[in-house]
C-alpha cells in the first residue's frame, strides 16, 4: 500500500522558487500572499494528472525523444498545423503524421541540433535538452515618457495573451486591485476556454471580457483606444502577427507617458528568437529543466505541468509591479526558457541539496500523481465571452 506521501505525490522542482517571488509580491506591492506550490500545481492536481516520464502530463502533448546523435528532443503537438508541418520537419512527405511510432523512427534519423533549427523556421514548439536559451530571461526593449499617478488610481490592464502565462501574471494584477480587461478575438478565442474551463475560470475570473474582429478596421482603432488609456498591457504574440493585427508595441510605448507592456514569449523576444514559438512544456526543456532531473536521476523527462508558464506568469506579474511604481513607460520582453534557466540557476544557488531531492524524487515517481493542492475557490464572476465589448469599446462597431 502507498504511503499517504506517496499517494499525494512529490513537490514540483522549483515551486519553492515561485513561492519566493510571490512572497516578495506581497511583501513590496501588497498582494495577497500566494503559494507557490499551488500556483505551479493547481492545474496538475484538480486534473488528476500523474508524472508521465518522457510524455507530459495531462494530455501528453509533448514528448521527449531521443535524436541520432544521443540528443533529446522536446516535440510539442497540440495545434492542427504542428502535425501538418512534420512531413516537412523531417523531409518525409509519406509520414503517417498521428503515428507516434512513426514520429519517433523519423527523430531517431536526424541530429537533435538540426530538428530544432529546422523545427523553428517551419513555426513548430521544439526545443534540445541541451541548448543554451538564446536571450535575456528579462529584458526591456522600449523606453517611454513618464507618468505620475494619482493616489488612489486604480491602474488598467488590457490582456492580449493567452492560455497560461500571460493571464496568470494578469489574474496575479487582478488580485493587486486593478482592473483587467481580457481581449480575445472574435475568430480565435482562447483555446484554454475549451480545452480545461476549470483553469480559465480560476485565472480570468474578475476580468471583462471584450471580443474584437481583427478584420475591422474600426474595431481595431477602439482597440488601440483602449490600449492607449492603459496602465500595463500583456501580449504573447510573435512580432509580425501583433503588427499584423495594427499593433504597434514599441511606438505606444514611445508615444503614451508610463504605459508598461510586457511581451511573453517562448524564447525572446529580440532578433530571430522572437520567431520561434515556444509552449510551457517544450520551454522548460530549452530552459535545462529536463536535462538537470537527468543529471540526477539518470533518466530525462519533463519537471511539473507546462512550469515555464506559471514561473514566466510570476516573473512578469513582478516585473510589472516594478515598472508600473517607477513610472517611466517601457516594453518588457520575457522570454519563457530563459525565466526557467534563470529559476533552476537560483535555485541551485539557494538550496542544491534540496533542489537535488525533489529533482530526484520527480524523476524517480513516474506513474504517481501530482501533489495534492486544494482548488483555489472563485471569488468573483467569471465573465462570459465578450459581455463586456460594448461598455468597454465605448460604442458598438459594424464592419
Amino acid at each position: 500500500m502507498p504511503t499517504d506521501a506517496e499517494a499525494e505525490g512529490p513537490a514540483i522542482p522549483l515551486a519553492r522558487w515561485a513561492d519566493r517571488q510571490l512572497a516578495a509580491l506581497a511583501r513590496d506591492h501588497g498582494l495577497p500572499r500566494l503559494d507557490g506550490a499551488t500556483l505551479l500545481g493547481e492545474r496538475g492536481a484538480n486534473g488528476g494528472y500523474r508524472i508521465s516520464g518522457k510524455v507530459s502530463a495531462g494530455l501528453g502533448g509533448s514528448r521527449l525523444l531521443p535524436t541520432r546523435d544521443g540528443g533529446w528532443f522536446a516535440l510539442t503537438l497540440i495545434r492542427e498545423i504542428d502535425r501538418e508541418l512534420l512531413p516537412a520537419l523531417f523531409g518525409n512527405a509519406d509520414l503517417a503524421v498521428e503515428d507516434s511510432d512513426a514520429i519517433a523512427a523519423n527523430v531517431a534519423r536526424h541530429d537533435c541540433a538540426d530538428l530544432v533549427e529546422r523545427g523553428r523556421l517551419l513555426g513548430l514548439p521544439v526545443a534540445s535538452a541541451d541548448e543554451i536559451p538564446a536571450s535575456a530571461p528579462i529584458e526591456v526593449l522600449e523606453l517611454g515618457p513618464h507618468r505620475s499617478r494619482a493616489a488612489g488610481h486604480r491602474p488598467l490592464v488590457v490582456d492580449l495573451s493567452a492560455i497560461w502565462a500571460g493571464p496568470l501574471a494578469g489574474h496575479l494584477l487582478w488580485q493587486a486591485g486593478m482592473e483587467v480587461v481580457k481581449v480575445e478575438s472574435r475568430t480565435r478565442p482562447d483555446l484554454i476556454r475549451r480545452d480545461d474551463p476549470a483553469t480559465f475560470d480560476l485565472i480570468n475570473q474578475g476580468k471583462a471580457s471584450v471580443l474584437v474582429d481583427f478584420g475591422c478596421s474600426a474595431e481595431k482603432a477602439r482597440l488601440i483606444d483602449l490600449i492607449r488609456r492603459a496602465d500595463i498591457v500583456i501580449e504573447s504574440a510573435r512580432p509580425r502577427a501583433l503588427l499584423q493585427l495594427g499593433i504597434d508595441a514599441n511606438a505606444l510605448v514611445r508615444e503614451v507617458p508610463g504605459l508598461v507592456w510586457l511581451s511573453v514569449t517562448g524564447h525572446g523576444a529580440r532578433g530571430e528568437p522572437a520567431n520561434w514559438v515556444g509552449i510551457g512544456n517544450d520551454c522548460g526543456v530549452a530552459g535545462g529543466l529536463a536535462r538537470a532531473m537527468a543529471e540526477v536521476t539518470g533518466e530525462i523527462g519533463y519537471v511539473g505541468d507546462a512550469i515555464a508558464d506559471p514561473l514566466t506568469g510570476v516573473t512578469a506579474a513582478r516585473e510589472a509591479m516594478r515598472a508600473l511604481e517607477e513610472g517611466q513607460a517601457r516594453r518588457i520582453g520575457l522570454s519563457m526558457s530563459a525565466i526557467v534557466a534563470m529559476a533552476l540557476a537560483e535555485e541551485q544557488a539557494h538550496d542544491p541539496a534540496m533542489l537535488e531531492s525533489e529533482l530526484h524524487a520527480w524523476g524517480t515517481g513516474i506513474g504517481r500523481p501530482f501533489p495534492a493542492c486544494p482548488r483555489r475557490p472563485l471569488t468573483a464572476p467569471v465573465h462570459s465571452l465578450g459581455a463586456d465589448t460594448a461598455r468597454i469599446l465605448r460604442e458598438t462597431v459594424r464592419c
